[in-house]
């Protein structure tokens, strides 16, 4: 017994049982649960040691789907994406957090530096590449810092986005032969779950979500299953139509899947408004109808309503007031004055007023918006009424720390990184880098590859601060000047070559050097030959302070003398 008793007490969680009678009175000589030292009834449900697993009255609803979230995107996916469209295309609030999320992720565009040592060849590559971003794009919209942006903004919104490589012909004339198509999350289906045919490549292999794996390498991913053209387009040809649902293998190193994953094992991105599509639809459809409210209530002027008297003595005098014919809507319009037909009454709805109330259910329905978003207040709403220096710096610190992360671990490493080292291969292939050879770049492909991403800047509240930081940093050695440098989004060896075409250009004219740190002074002249004399003004000159201070000291000697006389 002792032993079933240790089993029931784990059943159960070992925790303290409230006393109960049995049915129908006190216990009687025979008590199964006696010998654990209580009552027990068996239909009572264990209590939870933690308040969030508890099945009682306030938990009792709630009962959530204990599945993956690939099987929660793989039902809901297509129509938790198409309702994010939606909103971006029609609420301003979700326009304007995907505006704010890609401008500060990619603003002006994410750059990548050569770290190659030759300088020379390091040269050749940073124009070798900015020759090609002008004609990357295979749509030929945009160029490569505008197609990081518009990645940004689909990973944001649909939680994914898939860039092909489109390799081209040498006559095809571009500086690398080489551009790249975005695809959208719609064009690889959710619902394709399968078994790779014996007839194909890596038969046996697993199809889940669109994504063709190993067979071997279980998560491995080895193609991507696309349609030949977005199923929502309805703007297609009919011979196009007819091929839109046919599938396409394209293998995985065509491909480049961007997306944030939030859970592990997680197949396809899930849009970041995902926890915010109800609250900003809810409130959408809040502001309409109190906007309409309040156009009712200011559509009318004045009414004007016949007493029967008055209708009496028109009849008598022969000229009875008719009832509205049904075509005569009357004039209803802002600011009318409204005659009203013998029997016509008008009774307005009176709804409770929200004008007391109205701002702060907004606000804090916004607050919980950005919550969901990750964009603070002022950027989601461009209200900065309620925002201050510290409050503004404070959410800006949180905001960026989140856009670094992402950059970083999406942006970066998943496509730039991938599209960098695809170009190398491409441009020395097609000779478009003077002084590096296709034997050189094999013999050590790691070494020329090698890269260093540049963010854009993230200017600040007070810029002047910002500067005075960075200053202190780099005087202090706690920082680089590359590092500072970089942090403006800059290549230093691109700012020290200017730096120096710029100072042959003021050598050239007669232009002063420009003031060296924050005194505002001018940049120190050179120093004197030995045995030269400085000139006058750059001789050494008491200080002021010292000066009063002596005229004190003699001031105060004299009193001192005239006090003993």
């Amino acid at each position: 017994m002792a032993g079933l008793g240790s089993a029931l007490r784990w059943l159960t969680g070992g925790l303290p049982r409230p006393q109960v009678q049995p049915p129908g009175g006190p216990a009687g000589p025979f008590n199964p649960f006696a010998p654990f030292g209580r009552a027990y009834d068996p239909t009572l449900v264990p209590p939870s040691g933690l308040e969030g697993g508890s099945n009682k009255r306030r938990m009792a609803y709630w009962q959530p789907a204990s599945v993956h979230v690939n099987a929660l995107m793989r039902n809901a996916g297509p129509s938790i994406i198409a309702r994010a469209r939606w909103l971006v295309r029609n609420n301003g609030y979700a326009k304007q957090a995907l505006r704010s999320w890609s401008a500060a992720t990619v603003g002006p565009g994410i750059k990548p530096s050569a770290l190659v040592t030759s300088t020379g060849l390091r040269d050749n590559i940073q124009i070798a590449w900015a020759l090609w971003t002008d004609e990357c794009d295979a749509e030929d919209v945009t160029d490569f810092y505008g197609l990081t942006r518009r990645v940004s903004r689909e990973a944001f919104l649909a939680g994914e986005c898939f860039v092909r490589f489109r390799p081209r012909f040498p006559t095809d004339g571009l500086s690398v032969p080489l551009q790249l198509q975005l695809i959208p999350s719609e064009q690889l289906s959710m619902w394709r779950l399968e078994t790779v045919p014996d007839d194909q490549p890596n038969a046996g292999g697993a199809i889940r979500m669109g994504i063709e794996f190993d067979r071997n390498l279980r998560d491995k991913r080895v193609a991507y299953w696309f349609y030949r053209s977005n199923p929502t387009d309805q703007t297609l040809s009919f011979g196009e139509a007819a091929r839109q649902q046919m599938l396409v293998r394209v293998p995985a190193e065509e491909v480049i899947h961007v997306f944030d994953p939030v859970e592990a094992g997680q197949l396809r991105g899930l849009t970041g408004y995902a926890a915010a599509i109800v609250k900003l639809f809810q409130l959408d459809l809040y502001d309409d109808a109190e906007l309409e409210r309040q156009k009712q209530q200011a559509r009318y002027a004045t009414f004007i309503e016949q007493s029967e008297n008055m209708a009496l003595a028109m009849q008598e005098e022969g000229n009875p007031l008719e009832p509205r014919p049904d075509d005569d809507p009357g004039v209803w319009g802002p600011g009318a004055t409204v005659q009203l037909f013998p029997g016509e009454k008008v009774t307005f709805a009176q709804p409770g007023s929200v004008e007391s109330g109205y701002e702060p259910f907004q606000f804090r329905t916004l607050l919980q918006i950005c919550a969901s978003l990750g964009v603070p207040y002022a950027e989601l709403s461009a209200d900065l009424s309620k925002a201050t220096y510290a409050s503004s710096r404070a959410g800006l610190l949180a905001f960026r720390s989140e856009v670094e992360a992402f950059q970083h671990a999406v942006l970066v490493y998943q496509f730039l990184r991938k599209v960098w080292v695809r170009w190398m291969d491409a441009a020395v292939l097609a000779g478009a880098i003077p002084g590096l050879s296709a034997t050189d770049y094999n013999a050590q492909p790691a070494l020329y590859r090698a890269m260093q991403a540049i963010t854009p800047r993230t200017p600040w509240v007070d810029p002047l601060k910002d500067r005075q930081a960075i200053k202190l940093a780099v005087d202090s050695q706690v920082m680089a000047p590359q590092d500072a440098v970089e942090a403006e989004g800059l290549d230093i060896e691109n700012v020290y070559r200017r730096i120096a075409e710029a100072k042959k250009l003021r050598e050239k004219y007669g232009i002063d050097d420009p003031p060296i740190g924050w005194t505002g002074h001018a940049a120190p002249a050179k120093a004197p030959a030995p045995g030269q004399q400085p000139p006058p003004d750059q001789q050494d000159q008491p200080d002021q302070q010292d000066v009063e201070d002596a005229e004190d000291a003699e001031d105060a000697l004299a009193d001192q003398q005239d006090n003993a006389a």
